[in-house]
């Protein structure tokens, strides 16, 4: 159901919010089907284009410092992490995904600011076009769904 809260009865309203993306450009044709899918679902939830901050990164390890960087400099909602990480034949893979999944939310929880973890994790490209748009929907209905509860929580 897009551009509503699928757990609740409440409708997901993004007027006034303020997003941050950071998006790796490793494995670009599928973080930029992640990012459209968001950007598109995030102007359906009502967050104004010029609410939306997005900035790129080389890969899903620099996500972190991105995120960061924005969580520092305030006026933030929420933010979104994108990137896709496919496994290979070596370790790095692993060390990735899970130095990435870490720091980003090490970061949301260091600054009391919600991110929504879009950085795929998959076992091959199949899987990674399979996810992208589904993923990169549901990081924008995540961030504006957090954004909202924090608020009411605050």
């Amino acid at each position: 159901m897009q551009g509503a809260n699928k757990g609740e009865n409440t409708p997901l309203n993004g007027k006034g919010l303020r997003i941050g993306i950071v998006q790796a450009r490793f494995n670009a044709d599928i973080t930029d089907a992640l990012a459209a899918a968001c950007l598109a679902e995030l102007e359906v939830l009502g967050v104004a284009a010029n609410d939306i901050h997005h900035v790129r990164v080389p890969g899903a390890l620099e996500v972190p410092v991105a995120l960061q960087a924005l969580a520092e400099r305030g006026g933030y909602h929420a933010l979104v992490a994108l990137g896709c990480i496919i496994r290979g034949e070596t370790y790095h893979f692993e060390l990735v995904a899970n130095e990435s999944g870490a720091s980003v939310s090490r970061i949301a929880l260091d600054y009391k600011l919600p991110i929504a973890n879009a950085i795929l994790t998959t076992e091959n490209l199949e899987q990674a076009v399979a996810r992208q748009t589904d993923k990169g929907r549901d990081a924008a209905q995540v961030a504006v769904e957090m954004a909202q509860l924090l608020a009411t929580l605050s």
